[in-house]
């Protein structure tokens, strides 16, 4: 029939035919959300699983040193202090501030009376200044 109008698309050739309305696509269903949550968890779990493996039976760093010991430490300000470290068979007196560290004197390791009044932080404030005093001025004196 040349005379008959061309057919549209989507629309039935006998218009008493009922049109169909395709399904448009679904979204996520519950089954699918569910197993993405669950994968997810188990990612997790994995990687917390990893972290403790790899801090308990990782490398392990040195913490304490036989031959490196505090002896005993004084605050003489805010920020700074003097510190006693024995190193080997020798006390180092060091001073410590904010970025900066110095070795003030070397001396021989003390007896077993020394450590524990440094230790226990008891000495007096003039015979501590009068040893620094004396330290300073024998360093001077090099």
């Amino acid at each position: 029939m040349p005379g008959a109008p061309a057919a549209v698309p989507g629309t039935p050739a006998n218009p008493n035919t009922p049109v169909t309305v395709g399904q448009a696509a679904p979204g996520p269903s519950t089954g699918t959300l569910l197993q993405t949550i669950l994968a997810l968890v188990l990612v997790l779990a994995l990687l917390a699983g990893l972290a403790w493996a790899a801090k308990r039976y990782g490398p392990r760093v040195a913490g304490n040193s036989a031959n490196l010991r505090m002896v005993g430490a004084l605050n003489i300000g805010g920020r700074e202090r003097i510190m006693v470290v024995e190193v080997g068979d020798q006390w180092i007196v060091v001073g410590a501030s904010p970025g900066r560290v110095n070795a003030l004197a070397t001396m021989p390791k003390g007896d077993a009376a020394a450590s524990a009044t440094l230790a226990g932080h008891a000495p007096s404030a003039n015979s501590f200044s009068d040893w620094l005093k004396q330290t300073i001025d024998k360093r001077n004196a090099k």
